[in-house]
C-alpha cells in the first residue's frame, strides 16, 4: 500500500503563536550540540521572531529559583507584556494549567516553539500540542541537547509524530513569504544581519557593491 503523501502546511503569521520554553541560564550549560556563543544567538533570534512578526508570545520557565535559573533578561525585555508562566515543578509545560490557558487564549492553531533541551522541553511539549490538534513548528536551532545523538533521536521522534522541525531561517522566510511584504526586506535585512550573519554579510556585500563597487577585469566572465 502506498503511503499518504505529506502535505505542505505553510506558517501563517496571522494564525501563529511563539513559545519560548525554559531558555534558562542555569540549563544553558546542558547544551553541548552547539557552541555557547552560537546557541546564545539562536535563542535570542527565536525570541526576536515574535517581536518582528508581532506574534502572540508566551514565555515559560521551570523551577527557576533552583539551579535552572531565570530567563536571560534580554528575552524578558523583548516581551515585557507577554504572559510569563513560571512553573513550579511540571517538566512538560503542557501539564501546567496556567500555561495551557495562555496558549488557548491566543486563539491561534499554529505553534512555533523551541525549548532549552530538544529531548525534554521541546519534545514533550510538541507532542502534547500535536495531541491537542495544533500544528507545531519546532525551531531546531534554538533547542539543544547534551549530545548530537540525543538531538537527532529527539528530532526523529517529533517528525514521526507530525512535528515540523525547521531552521530559524526557514521559519523566518515562511513567516515573511515575500520580500515585498511587511515585515519584509526593510525589517528582515537588519534581523538577519543581527542573528544570521552569513546572510547579513551577503546583504552588506551587495550594498557595498551597489554604492561604491567596481567590476574588476575578469569578474563579468
Amino acid at each position: 500500500m502506498s503511503a499518504k503523501p505529506p502535505t505542505f502546511e505553510r506558517i501563517d503569521k496571522d494564525n501563529a503563536m511563539l513559545l519560548v520554553v525554559d531558555h534558562q541560564i542555569g540549563l544553558f550549560s546542558v547544551v553541548r550540540d552547539y557552541q555557547a556563543d552560537q546557541f546564545k544567538n539562536n535563542i535570542f533570534a527565536h525570541a526576536a521572531l515574535g517581536k518582528v512578526f508581532n506574534l502572540p508570545t508566551i514565555l515559560t520557565t521551570s523551577t527557576e529559583q533552583g539551579p535552572n535559573g531565570p530567563l536571560p533578561k534580554e528575552i524578558i525585555e523583548m516581551h515585557p507584556n507577554a504572559p510569563f508562566i513560571k512553573r513550579q515543578g511540571e517538566v512538560n509545560a503542557w501539564d501546567n494549567e496556567d500555561f495551557r490557558k495562555a496558549v488557548k487564549a491566543t486563539g491561534k492553531k499554529q505553534v512555533i516553539m523551541a525549548g532549552i533541551t530538544t529531548d525534554v522541553c521541546t519534545t514533550f511539549l510538541a507532542l502534547s500540542l500535536i495531541q491537542e490538534g495544533y500544528t507545531v513548528f519546532a525551531n531546531a536551532e534554538a533547542s539543544g541537547a547534551a549530545s548530537q545523538r540525543i538531538a537527532d533521536d529527539a528530532n526523529d521522534r517529533m517528525r514521526q509524530a507530525g512535528v515540523h522541525v525547521l531552521s530559524m531561517f526557514a521559519i523566518a522566510c515562511d513567516l515573511m513569504r515575500n520580500w515585498n511584504n511587511t515585515p519584509g526586506a526593510k525589517e528582515m535585512f537588519p534581523f538577519f544581519d543581527k542573528y544570521f550573519s552569513v546572510y547579513g554579510m551577503l546583504a552588506r556585500g551587495h550594498a557595498a557593491a551597489v554604492e561604491d563597487g567596481v567590476v574588476l577585469p575578469g569578474e563579468s566572465q
